[in-house]
């Protein structure tokens, strides 16, 4: 399984937030291509990167910090926020971004087919729940939509990958929705990352059981309780760390 850091870029600075909520901030850093440099140098191969202005706002605002990321960290660079039509889905491709991530927008199932025609393997949708639910507009609004039917329409369009992110675990110490994780991994075919929780190497270890691609590590990297070295060793060898790899996922 692969780790990825994650970059929250606001108002141009590196920041996560509390559950998704933009008036529970904390700031990592004022640059954002720094932050992305650091978690390359310790061995990150990919990092997300999420424009929180432009989910909010509908369209990217943010993309000169997402194109120094680009340039200067030397990784594949999984990008998204804002991106809500197709002019913008071309333009962060143009940026150099490897991935891009379609939120809102994929909902629309007309602009999702496009997507997937232009984007192909490159395109992501990001499946953002809270009790079960679709959100949308940053996190902000309920889409009415269940997470599983969004799912079955994504794999009718032709998606490849997604990160499914529980909304409640983002950006809070605690764990992965383990059981969400492993649920979502053995009913689709598609390539799951998941997003939202990870608090502990244990943590990694049960999520690359689970069966998923990759994992989103964002607070825990930042706040020092994960180190990405063994971060990374952790979801390589989930086998390892004593009596907390017997657990099941």
């Amino acid at each position: 399984m692969e780790v990825i850091p994650a970059v929250d870029i606001r108002g141009g600075r590196c920041v996560r937030l509390h559950q998704g909520d933009y008036g529970r901030e904390t700031v990592y850093g004022d640059d954002p291509a720094a932050a992305a440099a650091r978690w390359v140098a310790q061995g990150a191969r990919r990092v997300h990167v999420v424009d929180l202005d432009g989910a909010r706002e509908g369209r990217p605002v943010n993309a000169a910090a997402t194109r120094a990321i680009v340039r200067g960290s030397g990784a594949a660079v999984q990008a998204g926020g804002g991106v809500r039509d197709l002019a913008a889905l071309r333009a962060t491709l143009d940026l150099g971004a490897a991935r891009v991530v379609l939120g809102t927008a994929a909902l629309d199932p007309g602009l999702l087919r496009e997507a997937v025609e232009v984007a192909g393997e490159r395109l992501v949708v990001s499946v953002d729940a809270r009790d079960g639910v679709v959100r949308t507009e940053g996190w902000t609004a309920s889409s009415g939509v269940a997470a599983a039917d969004f799912v079955r329409e994504l794999e009718r369009a032709g998606v490849a990958r997604i990160v499914y992110t529980d909304i409640a675990r983002d950006g809070v110490a605690g764990s992965p929705n383990f059981e969400a994780c492993e649920a979502l991994a053995a009913s689709t075919p598609l390539a799951v990352i998941a997003a939202g929780g990870v608090s502990a190497l244990g943590d990694l270890r049960r999520l690359a059981r689970c069966g998923v691609e990759a994992a989103i590590v964002g607070r825990a990297l930042y706040s020092g309780d994960i180190r990405l070295p063994e971060a990374i060793e952790a979801a390589a060898n989930p086998g390892g760390g004593g009596d907390e790899a017997a657990a099941a996922c």
